[in-house]
């Protein structure tokens, strides 16, 4: 009975854990965001910063400093709007502790989305990903 209960907890958190991911897919990387992203450990931001000469993505996780943790960012766009998302840009940092990745600026004109996915880097099923609304 202690093992149901304690599995239903572990379900319900999990459920908090993605209602509010969005919310946080949606932080900037400023200062101050650093702050929303302690918020969760091993649960990345991700953002994007787009100017007159392309779109960079941003991603950052929050983790305890003696964990090894990964993260990957990524820019996927389409051909066209249901096409299959391609990925055109990516970075990863491996660092104990938090950690930041920044893509490369890429000047794609079709839907774009930026995918981060981090958490500890020696337990892929500890790890989580994030994504933004197509822009």
């Amino acid at each position: 009975m202690r093992a149901r209960i304690a599995a239903v907890a572990l379900v319900t958190a999990g459920i908090a854990g993605l209602t509010a991911a969005p919310a946080m897919a949606a932080t900037a990387t400023s200062g101050t965001d650093a702050a929303a992203c302690a918020a969760v450990l091993n649960q990345p931001c991700v953002s994007h910063q787009a100017d007159g000469g392309g779109v960079v993505g941003v991603a950052q996780v929050s983790a305890a400093p003696g964990q090894l943790t990964m993260v990957r960012v990524e820019i996927r766009t389409q051909a066209a709007w249901g096409s299959p998302w391609e990925t055109v840009a990516t970075a990863t940092t491996v660092q104990f502790g938090s950690a930041k990745a920044v893509t490369p600026r890429v000047t794609a004109t079709g839907p774009r989305v930026i995918c981060a996915t981090a958490g500890p880097a020696l337990d892929v099923t500890q790890q989580a990903t994030t994504c933004t609304n197509p822009f």
